[in-house]
């Protein structure tokens, strides 16, 4: 089994995610990983409060930034994205196995 990345993430709305990533086996920087994702993550919150966008065209975007990133790799191809779509794959796993938590809401 692949050792796991822990990770929080807090949704604007104070909605709370504690995830387990599944790291691919030949993972060298799991420090990185987390640095780098907090660092996207909140880059795209504060693009899209600054100029509010659909949901779906900010999945769009990342989407297409992973397969840019995957076939700039100097390397096969096939095995590039390939190895990008089973880390998609794993990431959402993750993200579906996650503990997920809000506030409090209502009236005292």
């Amino acid at each position: 089994m692949a050792r796991p990345l822990p990770f929080t993430a807090i949704t604007d709305t104070a909605e709370k995610f504690d995830i387990d990533f599944p790291l691919h086996p030949s993972t060298e920087a799991p420090m990185r990983i987390h640095q780098l994702l907090g660092d996207l993550l909140e880059t795209v919150s504060r693009e899209v409060r600054r100029d509010p966008m659909a949901n779906g065209d900010v999945l769009q975007a990342l989407a297409m930034a992973l397969a840019v990133r995957a076939r700039m790799i100097s390397s096969d191809p096939e095995m590039t994205t390939g190895l990008a779509s089973d880390l998609l794959v794993a990431a959402i796993e993750g993200v579906l196995a996650a503990d997920v938590s809000s506030p409090p809401t209502g009236q005292a």
